[in-house]
């Protein structure tokens, strides 16, 4: 059977090559060449290429060109991109005339391939049903339904309930594909603070006296206390046997044995376990607490040692900083660095004496050293992390309770629901317009909201219409009441409040608009109570990094150019009464960061590196070399001299302060802070998130790239924030003119011998020959005296009469390489080369075995069939082919890709003997994965599998490296499934769009049929149910949505 998945990346790899489409008889060995083999259309059910390419509407279309040929192209990649076609009557205060229609078209911003913040999970909630039966699928739901009526699990969970519940969704699928086809669903991340109830045992008598006495034991061990939801893990590990539900129901009335304490979580049923006596602590637990196992749990205080208050004060403070987890290595030196005085030894070898205020976790087992520690309690309210705080019940704006108190006395207690902040994590939004950055108006835009409003707005357009029966104007209205306005054209009808009642004249302000206006008396009607239901639609966000800058003209007069009046996509940093989000513009080739962009606009030009054509420049430093032959420079200029100095000041003021304030605990792509770069505070700029502890930044002054944990990372003290701001970068991009070789044709021999040359030469000139504004790049002629008047002394022109451009066989060159930094000072040279490694900055284990020669990891633990599994499902093909991942250990995957991103961007190997089904580390776009060498071909391109993701990819070889055995320890997460309860059938497109919508990047829970083992890991297949536990009413079985879709379609057949 045809890897379809594959098939369809290299037709798309085919056709994205040929921009005006390819010609259907040409297309099959366009394919060939690329990969060495025909469409296997025949292998994928279809007789002819056509039929097959027919099935593929969303990633290709055929038309006829002005020949009358059949001609195949690629369409939008729907798979990957946002599509939000949204009209928008957007109303706008300078503007007058009909509301102006915003169409636009957006790509989603990718978002990290897992949750961002890498915390141990919590379970999922389980179906009412465990245990299938093996008959017909629709009475095996019915005997479910009828089953679950009146259960509770762990008695925190409202279960499904009525046999008469079924899934009907007879009309909704043609609309969903449609939509589809139209818009990608947002949901990039699961959600955290799943909750866990065992749903076995139901109904079994047990002894009470038993049980509790183990649930003593279990609490002595525990003392801390822990989430409700673990005990029926913790029970089943100590005591190999399940713990009975109807305990859990009865822990509230055990009071002598423990106590249960509901949360500040955004999941009301989220509950904690103490012991009955020692309720000592007064905060509130952290929402994901790390899994209390034998390996990650608090030793009972039997240490000797013990650690003094002021010590744990400190500790704390940091873990405060770090909400997602800080690595147990790093505490050391961060703890010298805030506090000027050394970490007690004794901490580390005794992390258990933290267990009051954080837990602790070892996600790498094969390294019992490496542990993560993660903040116990939260002592700031309303400012902590939490991920999930977008609350049904969440606080409303001053502004809002002001209105709804004034309104309360005239409005028959009608009142209008708080806005909910949308659950994807990059929404799209349409920004009205912002006087302070803190304060930007917006509205969010997609089904339930500006929908909503048009539809709302229709509504109320036929309410309020020009016939007789209509309703009249409002004879007297009242400043704070919320009317119906007629809007100036005589056809909108907008809801508004009334700020002041003037003679004949109203000021109102339009709640979903998000702006003001004074208008005549006779266009203000009594909002009906059918309209309350809608919240308001205009709302506000902060715009992160610039809070110091909020009202500063210049930033206003760049936000008004570049985001007013737009539809933006916005990544909601904190949810929360104001969202703090940076907004990007993805309407164009490059994502633009408008938050970067606003912060870009305090820059004083005349503090830039001066550059002319024809004019010489001395005393120039050359800071960095890349693999692909761009260098950058710096150049003496009032700039540099002002920001040395700075950053001088900057190390005296360090030294001084004796406090955590600086370190950043919220970073963002765009944001600019402090990072050490050759022992010395540098101005960074945050290019890259992986996950919350590992990060990509670019040193903004030497045009060096790198990757660090955010420990390493400081944010720029308010003293000196607006003039370190006002500098432009000091580091400029070149390149080397009048050489044959363009950049990105390099050779590594040649990049060498100009790294020898130039790097750590402080006395370079050059001469400008041609700026090109377009690459934003400086063509020069470079020479490391001051002989700028001689070219043939230049080394342009050394390298252009050499043999350094001769390309050496099977060599393929990357562009612009990472380095890694750590707090001690680099060695000189600060690059690490790819083929030419710097002494002292190798890796701790190169094997100079091939990656065969290493042991695979452990196969992934799965219980036996009949049992059920929390599940994450990575990439969703079609009901017969689909990858699970299991949810509760994903946090350890993100720990290991960071800790694969800081090791293979340290420094970078020899190209290597490539085998296919060898295992290696693949960079594919800026993450590291674990991956299978499907295929080899001809041009330099591999195809490889994503054994943790279950992806496809087709990437360069030079992006290959062999696996050490650090990162050969955690089994393989990505496991192939299909679907249960279906007969097998080959799924249409629209059908697989359908069953992509239902469970892809999504938590579910799995009930095991069947496991398919093999030899190897990845050939691994699982029989499942799907199972949606997401909405506390009822249960969602995938199988029966799909069942009924091919019922349906069988029927219109």
């Amino acid at each position: 059977m045809a890897d379809v998945e594959l098939v369809k990346k290299m037709l798309r790899a085919v056709l994205q090559a040929n921009k005006g489409g390819v010609s259907l008889s040409r297309l099959q060995s366009e394919y060939k060449e690329l990969t060495g083999e025909q469409i296997p259309h025949k292998q994928m059910g279809h007789n002819h290429l056509d039929a097959l390419l027919a099935s593929m509407p969303s990633l290709v279309r055929m038309e006829r060109n002005r020949s009358g040929e059949v001609c195949v192209c690629v369409c939008g990649a729907n798979e990957t991109a946002h599509i939000a076609k949204v009209v928008a009557r957007q109303r706008s205060s300078k503007k007058t005339g009909r509301p102006h229609l915003v169409n636009t078209q957006m790509r989603v911003k990718p978002a990290a391939p897992l949750v961002l913040n890498a915390k141990p999970q919590t379970s999922l909630r389980q179906p009412s049903h465990r245990g299938r039966g093996h008959g017909d699928f629709r009475q095996a739901r019915d005997m479910r339904d009828g089953q679950s009526e009146g259960k509770t699990g762990a008695g925190m969970v409202r279960r499904t309930g009525g046999d008469h519940e079924r899934m009907t969704l007879p009309s909704r699928f043609q609309k969903e594909v449609h939509a589809h086809l139209s818009r990608n669903p947002q949901q990039t991340g699961p959600p955290l603070n799943l909750n866990e109830s065992s749903g076995s045992d139901k109904g079994r008598p047990y002894n009470p006296q038993q049980v509790q006495g183990r649930i003593r034991e279990i609490l002595g061990k525990y003392s801390n206390g822990f989430w409700v939801s673990k005990l029926p893990q913790i029970y089943r590990e100590l005591y190999k046997q399940d713990l009975p539900t109807e305990a859990i129901k009865d822990l509230e009335t055990w009071t002598h044995i423990c106590t249960v304490e509901k949360t500040c979580s955004s999941n009301p049923s989220e509950l904690l376990l103490y012991p009955s006596k020692e309720q000592t602590t007064t905060s509130s637990p952290s929402p994901t607490p790390s899994p209390p196992s034998s390996s990650s749990s608090p030793s009972p205080p039997s240490s000797p040692a013990t650690l003094s208050p002021d010590l744990k004060l400190k500790l704390e403070e940091l873990l405060v900083k770090y909400s997602n987890g800080l690595w147990a290595h790093a505490l050391p030196k961060l703890f010298q660095d805030t506090y000027k005085t050394k970490l007690p030894g004794h901490v580390l070898e005794n992390l258990h004496l933290l267990s009051d205020f954080c837990t602790v976790d070892f996600p790498m087992p094969d390294n019992p050293k490496r542990a993560i520690l993660y903040r116990r309690s939260s002592t700031e309210g309303g400012g902590g992390e939490d991920e999930n705080c977008n609350r049904r019940n969440s606080s409303v704006s001053e502004e809002e309770l002001r209105v709804r108190q004034e309104l309360g006395r005239r409005l028959s207690n009608h009142a209008v629901p708080s806005l909910q902040i949308p659950k994807e994590e990059y929404p799209s939004v349409l920004v009205v317009e912002a006087t302070n950055t803190n304060g930007v108006i917006l509205r969010y835009i997609g089904e339930g909201y500006s929908q909503a409003q048009e539809s709302m707005e229709d509504e109320m357009r036929e309410f309020y219409g020009l016939n007789q029966s209509s309703p009249s104007p409002l004879s007297s209205p009242s400043s704070g009441q919320l009317v119906a306005v007629r809007a100036e054209e005589e056809e909108e009808i907008l809801r508004a409040q009334v700020c002041d009642v003037m003679a004949d004249k109203v000021k109102v302000y339009y709640v979903d608009h998000g702006f003001s206006e004074v208008i005549s008396k006779t266009k203000v009607f009594e909002l009906h109570e059918k309209f309350f239901q809608l919240p308001f639609q205009a709302t506000k966000c902060k715009l992160a990094g610039l809070e110091p800058f909020c009202q500063e003209p210049a930033v206003l007069k760049k936000f008004e150019t570049m985001a007013s009046g737009r539809i933006l996509l916005a990544e909601i940093l904190e949810r929360g009464q104001t969202p703090l989000v940076v907004l990007y513009d993805t309407s164009q080739d490059d994502d633009v960061n408008i938050n970067a962009a606003c912060m870009k606009a305090l820059q004083d030009k005349t503090l830039a590196s001066p550059l002319q054509v024809n004019s010489a420049y001395m005393n120039v430093t050359v800071s960095s070399v890349c693999s692909d032959g761009t260098i950058y420079c710096q150049l003496p200029s009032r700039g540099l001299a002002k920001l040395n100095e700075i950053l001088e000041n900057i190390e005296t003021y360090f030294h001084s302060q004796v406090t955590s304030e600086f370190l950043v605990s919220r970073p963002f792509c765009g944001k600019g802070c402090l990072a050490r770069y050759k022992g010395k505070w540098s101005r960074v700029e945050i290019t890259n998130l992986h996950g919350s502890r590992v990060l990509d930044i670019l040193f903004i002054d030497v045009g060096v790239q790198a990757s660090v944990e955010v420990f390493e990372l400081r944010e720029i003290p308010p003293p000196f924030l607006r003039d370190l701001m006002a500098i432009p970068p000091q580091a400029v991009k070149c390149c080397l003119a009048d050489l044959a070789v363009s950049v990105g044709s390099w050779t590594p021999d040649a990049v060498q011998w100009l790294r020898e040359k130039v790097l750590n030469t402080t006395d370079c000139s050059m001469k400008v020959a041609k700026v090109d504004e377009t690459k934003r790049c400086i063509y020069v002629h470079l020479f490391t005296d001051k002989s700028f008047h001689d070219p043939a002394r230049s080394l342009n022109h050394q390298m252009a009469q050499s043999d350094l451009f001769k390309q050496r066989p099977d060599v393929f060159l990357t562009s612009h390489r990472f380095i890694l930094l750590s707090y001690s000072p680099l060695p000189s040279p600060c690059y690490l080369s790819y083929w030419f490694p710097t002494s002292g900055t190798s890796p701790p284990e190169t094997p100079a075995s091939p990656s065969s020669s290493l042991k695979l990891p452990p196969l992934l633990e799965l219980p036996p069939a009949g049992n059920n599994i929390d599940v994450y499902v990575s990439v969703a093909c079609h009901p017969g082919h689909f990858v699970l991942q299991p949810w509760r250990d994903m946090y350890k995957l993100v720990v290991l890709m960071g800790e694969m991103i800081l090791y293979y961007n340290k420094t970078e190997q020899k190209p290597l003997n490539i085998g296919k089904n060898q295992i290696y580390a693949a960079k594919v776009e800026n993450s590291w994965h674990r991956v299978l060498v499907k295929g080899v071909l001809s041009n330099g391109l591999v195809s490889v599998y994503e054994l943790d993701y279950g992806k496809h990819e087709l990437i360069s070889c030079t992006q290959l490296r062999p696996l050490i055995k650090e990162f050969r320890q955690l089994p393989f997460q990505g496991i192939t499934a299909q679907l249960a309860g279906l007969k097998p059938r080959q799924w249409s497109e629209e059908a697989s769009i359908v069953f992509r919508n239902h469970v892809e990047k999504k938590p579910l829970v799995a009930q095991l049929e069947a496991i398919q083992e093999a030899t190897n890991p990845w050939d691994r297949k699982l029989t499942v149910f799907l199972v949606d536990t997401s909405q506390e009413e009822r249960d969602i079985w995938v199988h029966d949505i799909m069942a009924e879709f091919a019922e349906e379609l069988t029927n219109e057949m």
